[in-house]
C-alpha cells in the first residue's frame, strides 16, 4: 500500500485546458444513437465511439496533453512510458507529432497489431522494448530506465494531465448530448478515464450516475473501493489487456472512490459476445476492453429502462489472430462449448456408437485427441462439443453416462482444462 496522499481533484479550468490543446490532434468523436441495444433495453442507448480516434482510442487525449505540457528542458531529456498497447499508440503519437524521443515498454504478449500501431505512429521517434508479463512487469522496468538515465515517465493513468486529458471524454459528451444523461458507463482500467470523466459529470450533470466497469479478472478498482485503500491484486486475468492492471493509480483512486456512483465487473466471456455482437450486427470493431461498458448492460436492464444512457467504447486495436480464442471464450460463456475427457471402450465401432447414439442432432465435435492404450479396456480421449442450446448438455451427459462413456466434465475444472485444452 502507497503511504501517498492524495488530494488533486481535476479543476474545470485546466480540463478545458486541455481540451484546447487537443485541438486539431485528437478528433471530437461522434455520440451516436446504437439502434440494436437501444432496442433490446428499451432505453436510448448512446454510444461514445473513442474507437474512431486517429490512434483508435481516447489514449491520444491524455497522452499528448502531458508530453505537450513538458519543458524543452524535459523535452530534451526524452520520454519513457510503459503499456499495453493504447497509451504506447497515443504516446508514439505525441512523440512524432512533437519531436521528442521516446522509449515504450510493453509487456511481451502484447497483440503484434498494437506494437505495429506503435511503430507506425512513432516513426524514427520512438523505440519499443517488449517485456515481462502484465503492464506492471512493463511499468517496474520502464521506471528502472527512468531512474538510470533521467528521462521522464509519462504515466498511462496516475498523472493530472494525463487525467485532465482523459476528461475531455466527458466535456465532449455534456457538450454533444441534447438531453440530460441519467447514466454513463466508463471502463475502468488503471483509472485514468474513469476519474477525469467521473469529475466532470460531478461538476457539470451531479445528476449522472457514473458507472465503473472492470473485467471479472482483474476488479483492482471494485477491490480498493470495497476495501477502502488502493490494493494492489496478486494475480489477474490478462484477457482483456486494455483494462487488466494489478493496481489502479493512487490518484485515480482517490477520485473514483468519491465520484463513481458504482464499480462493477464483467465476466471475459460476456466481453468477448459483446465484441462479436458488435461486428456481426453493427460492423463495429472494437477490443476487449472497449466492449466493457456495453457487455454490463444486462446487469442495469431494470434500472436503465426509458433512461438517457451513454456508453465509452474506448477502443478499437484488436488483433484479428485473437478471433478464435473470442469466439471460444464467448461459446464458453454461453454454456454452448464444452469439453469432456471421454472413455472409449477399445473395440470395433466404439467411436460411431458415440457419434450416432450419443450425439444429439445438432451435436457438433470441435476438438479431439485421442490416445489408444492397449493394456486398458477402454482409452481416454479430449473430446469438445459445440452444442446448439445450453439446455442440450443434461441430456448429452445423461446419455454419455448411460452407455459408460462419461469420464470427467472439463469446464468447471479450469486447472485441468488449461492444462488440457
Amino acid at each position: 500500500m502507497s503511504d501517498l496522499k492524495i488530494s488533486y481533484f481535476p479543476e474545470l479550468e485546466n480540463v478545458k485546458k486541455a481540451a484546447a490543446t487537443l485541438k486539431g490532434v485528437a478528433a471530437l468523436t461522434p455520440l451516436l444513437p446504437s439502434l440494436n441495444y437501444s432496442r433490446k433495453f428499451e432505453a436510448k442507448i448512446l454510444l461514445k465511439r473513442e474507437d474512431l480516434q486517429q490512434v483508435r482510442s481516447y489514449k491520444i487525449r491524455g497522452a499528448f496533453n502531458k508530453i505537450s505540457s513538458l519543458s524543452q528542458n524535459d523535452r530534451d531529456k526524452g520520454i519513457v512510458c510503459a503499456s499495453a498497447g493504447n497509451h504506447a499508440q497515443g504516446v508514439a503519437f505525441a512523440c512524432a507529432k512533437l519531436k521528442i524521443k521516446g522509449t515504450i515498454f510493453m509487456p511481451a504478449p502484447t497483440p503484434g497489431q498494437k506494437t505495429e500501431q506503435v511503430k507506425m505512429f512513432g516513426e524514427d521517434y520512438v523505440t519499443i522494448i517488449l517485456t515481462g508479463d502484465t503492464f506492471d512487469d512493463a511499468y517496474k522496468a520502464a521506471k528502472t530506465e527512468c531512474d538510470a538515465l533521467g528521462k521522464i515517465f509519462v504515466h498511462p493513468f496516475d498523472d493530472e494531465k494525463i487525467i485532465e486529458g482523459q476528461a475531455t471524454v466527458g466535456l465532449e459528451i455534456i457538450e454533444q448530448a441534447e438531453e440530460e444523461i441519467d447514466y454513463v458507463f466508463v471502463p475502468v482500467g488503471g483509472g485514468g478515464l474513469a476519474s477525469g470523466l467521473s469529475t466532470i459529470f460531478h461538476l457539470l450533470s451531479p445528476k449522472t450516475k457514473v458507472i465503473g466497469v472492470e473485467p471479472e479478472g482483474a476488479p483492482s478498482m471494485s477491490t480498493s473501493i470495497f476495501n477502502k485503500e488502493n490494493t494492489t491484486l496478486r494475480l489477474i486475468e490478462k484477457f482483456v489487456d486494455g483494462a487488466a492492471v494489478q493496481r489502479v493509480g493512487d490518484r485515480n483512486f482517490a477520485i473514483c472512490k468519491e465520484y463513481l456512483h458504482k464499480m462493477v465487473t464483467v465476466p471475459e466471456g460476456k466481453v468477448c459476445q459483446t465484441i462479436l455482437d458488435l461486428y456481426n450486427k453493427d460492423a463495429i470493431v472494437v477490443e476487449p476492453a472497449g466492449a466493457l461498458t456495453l457487455s454490463v448492460l444486462d446487469q442495469f436492464a431494470d434500472e436503465i429502462k426509458g433512461k438517457n444512457i451513454v456508453c465509452i467504447v474506448s477502443g478499437s486495436n484488436n488483433d484479428i489472430t485473437r478471433t478464435a480464442e473470442i469466439k471460444e471464450r464467448a461459446l464458453l460463456y454461453q454454456g454452448l462449448k464444452h469439453y469432456f475427457i471421454i472413455r472409449f471402450p477399445q473395440r470395433a465401432g466404439a467411436l460411431r456408437e458415440f457419434l450416432n447414439e450419443i450425439l444429439g442432432p445438432n451435436d457438433d465435435i470441435t476438438f479431439f485427441e485421442y490416445k489408444k492404450k492397449t493394456s486398458r479396456e477402454d482409452g481416454p480421449a479430449v473430446v469438445g462439443i459445440e452444442i446448439q442450446d445450453s439446455a442440450s448438455l443434461e441430456p448429452l451427459i445423461a446419455r454419455m453416462k448411460s452407455r459408460k462413456f462419461f469420464g470427467e466434465y472439463l469446464n468447471d475444472k479450469p486447472d485441468l482444462f488449461e492444462f488440457l485444452i
